[in-house]
Order: structure tokens, then C-alpha cells, then sequence
């Protein structure tokens, strides 16, 4: 028997957007992205004959009614859907509402971050009968073709289910091996692309898109780290951004990998076809892993922006974190950017182990020299699972152990020379320091000097800094 599955975005948390995609499980005040996996899984479980309605909450911003209303109207044996820590209460309200209105269809959850604690959220969530460790890819299609046959679900690798009253965790699954096999996210169960933007809603239409997953670094951390690289050939890659191209007019893509450039020949190949396309583009990648010539080419091809994990202006905090390389690279990085035209927005952590006020002042310092085109800064969150949550608890630097208060805003663990709140204040004296900074505004309005296109983006981003800085105090934004 083939299954009817609805498959759910939950809603926003307290009206602000939120992410629900692999390393990026966290709430976004400045961006509403596709919920690109659930498209796919869509896509997947629709080539294996079943039945899929999809309603994604936070990209169109319906709330608990709407939501409610569509699963009254709906006919399905499963509900299907995404969640992160710090908003789980309200994304797993959607499992328990879908138990009121459909008591006999099934639910089921992805997250990925919380993977390493999967009877922890079991017993969190008593309406949730399925939880989706990770590699959805391969684990949501096996799961659909159990409940399919009847079975048990104890051969299903790489989830956790409630059988009877008590809580089964099985083996853990592997990811595909193929990524080209993966057919074409079900772009078609969105209404339209419109509300989706990334850091300020310039450059529509847009979309995310994941070239490859994985990554092979050991950053401390990091919930990826470590994990296999697997990737799309440039000529599926292509096939997709023309598709979007064709169908919707896409304008902006960001490819959402962890690390774009690990494959110098992939990006280049991917850059050079995307040029006769006429589309913008930007990634994120490590510090260590572009050059020049490379920057240079990636710009003729349509990239307008970069972001680099710096992490840290002091080499004993890079070092300590394992994050494989330099200070150095770091600054060239950023000034090979700044020559091939190429904004660069750089992501630093305050809190990993070793970080007193000196390597505080380290990273301010960094910034301030190398002035990059925007900067993040966020606490140091020590995730389950990560060698960074060891650490902490090795330690005893957890001001507490609530998995439901990991915001990247507000730290939850000190270090050994700096408290919660010291860190907390180290990052808006960052901020403070980037959005006081004459030169970096004049670098900046040198860089719309040249490239006259991103005024309209210039100016979106400096309102952005007001609202974030002035009004909420950077909470919900990284």
C-alpha cells in the first residue's frame, strides 16, 4: 500500500524565521530560506510512487491555525517534518497537533544536531513516534517502505521510534553514495519562490542549493565535522540552476555546502558554465581552501559573496579548536576577496576553549585590520555530540544543561578564564567596534564605488545593521 505523507515547515518562532537545514538548525531574524531537504524528500518518496503534500510555515509565515486547518483538510498516513533545538517546543507542537486531528497517522522528525541524544528528544516529544537521525537522503525512503509493508521498524538504520511504550534506537545510516541519484527537489510543492531571501530580500528570485555535503575537517565545534565529502558532479549541479532558471527565473543562488571549494576543478567548471547564465551566486568555504586566480574566476562567473569560518583572530584559539588553519590565510583570504570584487562575510566564535579578554581583543583587532565586508559573531555552542560539548563537560564550564537553550546569541557555557555573561559582552563589544568603524564603512562605499550594482544590497544590509544592532540587540541573528 503507498502512503500518503503530509510534510511540514513547522511555523516561525515568536514571528521569527527560522532555519531548519543540516549545520544551520537555528533561528534567522534576516533570512527565510527553502526548506530545501524536505523538498527533497519530497522529490524521493514521489518517485517511489507515494502520495506528498508539502505546507512550509515559515517560508509564507502561516501560523498555528493555518496549519491546523491544512491538516483537517488533508488525507495522510504520515506526517513528516523538521525541528531544532532551541525551537523544539514549537516545532514539535506540529507532531502533536497532527495526533489530534489524524490520531492513527504516524510522525515523524528530522533534526540533525540532535542526533547524539535521540532518547533525550523521544522523551521530550511523547507525540513523536519517529525521529530521523540523519542522512535523510537515504533513511526517509526506507522508513516510508517499512510502514509500507507493515513491518517492524528495527531494520530501518539510522532513526529512533517509540515501539510499545519504549524508545528503540537503531544503527546509524550511511549517506548515499551517489548524490547525482538524488532526483530533483519537488520545487513544485511550493506555492511560489517569493519569499525567500538570504541575510537582506535582495536579489529575487533565489534559492539555496546544496552542491555537495560532508565535511572532512575536525573543527571542535562543528556537527559536520568530520563527516564524509560527498558531491554532485558540476553537470547536475547546472541542470538544476537552469531548471530554476526556466521554471521560476531564479536570480540568486547561495550553495548552501559546508565547504564549496574543496574541489577547485568542480567550482570552476560550475563558475564557468554559470556565467552564460546570468546569475549571482555565493557559497561558504574555508579560509585555506581559495586563491587569487581561483577568486578571480568565481567572480567572472557570477560569485558575489563569500563566507569564510574565521572563527578567531588568535592562532592559540584556532589552534586549540582544531580548525586547520591560519590567522594569516584568514587575512589573505579576505584581501584576495576584496581584490577579485568579491564580498566576504566572515563568522567568529567568542567562547571556544582557551578565550580570555587578550584573544578577545585578538579577534576585534583582526577585524578591525582586515575589515571584511560584514562579520557574524556568535557564542561558542557546545552541541551534543561535538568534541566542544566534551570538553565543557570535562570542564564543568555548562552554565546549564537545558539541550533547548543552544542559541548561537546568548552563551550557555564559560571557559576557563571567562564567564557566560563576559562572553556575552565580548560580542557586542564586537559589534560595537564593527558598526563604529569609519573605515569600514568607507571600505565599503569604496567597493559600491566600483561595483555600482550593489547599492540597492549596500543599502538594505547597512538598515539591517540598525535593526539588528539598534532595535534587537542582535538576538535571533548570525
Amino acid at each position: 500500500m503507498q502512503l500518503k505523507i503530509a510534510i511540514v515547515n513547522p511555523p516561525r518562532f515568536n514571528g521569527i524565521p527560522v532555519i531548519r537545514e543540516e549545520r544551520c538548525e537555528i533561528t534567522e531574524r534576516y533570512s527565510v530560506l527553502e526548506p530545501y531537504s524536505l523538498l527533497q524528500i519530497s522529490s524521493i518518496l514521489r518517485d517511489n510512487g507515494n502520495d506528498v503534500v508539502l505546507l512550509d510555515c515559515n517560508g509564507f509565515d502561516y501560523d498555528t491555525t493555518t496549519l491546523r486547518r491544512w491538516l483537517e483538510s488533508q488525507s495522510y498516513d504520515l506526517l513528516l517534518f523538521r525541528f531544532t533545538p532551541t525551537t523544539f517546543e514549537n516545532d514539535t507542537w506540529t507532531a502533536s497537533l497532527s495526533k489530534k486531528v489524524k490520531p492513527s497517522a504516524r510522525t515523524a522528525g528530522i533534526c540533525w544536531t540532535l542526533q547524539d541524544i535521540p532518547v533525550e528528544v523521544m522523551k521530550s516529544c511523547p507525540n513523536l513516534d519517529v525521529y530521523l537521525r540523519h542522512e535523510y537522503e537515504v533513511v526517509a525512503g526506507r522508513l516510508v517502505d517499512a510502514l509500507e509493508n507493515g513491518g517492524s521498524l528495527d531494520s530501518v538504520e539510522g532513526i529512533s521510534y517509540r515501539d510499545s511504550g519504549k524508545i528503540h534506537n537503531n544503527p546509524d545510516a550511511e549517506p548515499i553514495d551517489d548524490y547525482d541519484s538524488l532526483p530533483m527537489p519537488a520545487y513544485d510543492l511550493l506555492k511560489n519562490l517569493d519569499p525567500y531571501f538570504i541575510n537582506t530580500p535582495s536579489g529575487k528570485v533565489f534559492s539555496i542549493i546544496y552542491t555537495s555535503k560532508g565535511c572532512p575537517y575536525n573543527c571542535i565545534f562543528c556537527t559536520v565535522a568530520n563527516t564524509k565529502w560527498r558531491a554532485r558532479s558540476a553537470e547536475s549541479v547546472l541542470e538544476e540552476i537552469q531548471f530554476l532558471k526556466r521554471e521560476y527565473g531564479i536570480q540568486t543562488v547561495s550553495f548552501f555546502d559546508e565547504t564549496f571549494t574543496i574541489d577547485k576543478n568542480r567550482v570552476l567548471q560550475i563558475s564557468g558554465a554559470l556565467k552564460e547564465l546570468d546569475i549571482e551566486w555565493f557559497c561558504n568555504t574555508r579560509v585555506h581552501l581559495v586563491t587569487l586566480a581561483m577568486l578571480k574566476e568565481m567572480r567572472e562567473g557570477g560569485c558575489r559573496g563569500i563566507s569564510f569560518g574565521v572563527e578567531s583572530g588568535s592562532q592559540k584559539i584556532l589552534d586549540g579548536a582544531c580548525k586547520g588553519a591560519t590567522v594569516g590565510q584568514a587575512e589573505k583570504a579576505i584581501q584576495w576577496s576584496r581584490q577579485a570584487g568579491i564580498k566576504s562575510n566572515c563568522s567568529f566564535i567568542f567562547g571556544l576553549p582557551g578565550e580570555n579578554w587578550t584573544t578577545v581583543e585578538e579577534t576585534i583587532d583582526f577585524v578591525g585590520r582586515t575589515l571584511p565586508t560584514g562579520a557574524q559573531f556568535n557564542v561558542a555552542v557546545p552541541y551534543p555530540g561535538t568534541k566542544l560539548s566534551q570538553i565543557a563537560k570535562e570542564n564543568g564550564w555548562f552554565e546549564t544543561d537545558d539541550w533547548k537553550s543552544l542559541y548561537q546569541h546568548e552563551s550557555v557555557m564559560r571557559t576557563e578564564e571567562m564567564s557566560s555573561s563576559e562572553l556575552n559582552e565580548a560580542r557586542e563589544l564586537a559589534y560595537r567596534s564593527l558598526y563604529s568603524n569609519p573605515k569600514w564603512y568607507m571600505r565599503n562605499l569604496g567597493h559600491v564605488m566600483r561595483h555600482p550594482e550593489d547599492l540597492a544590497l549596500a543599502t538594505r544590509y547597512f538598515l539591517r545593521i540598525l535593526d539588528n544592532f539598534v532595535i534587537h540587540r542582535m538576538k535571533h541573528a548570525h
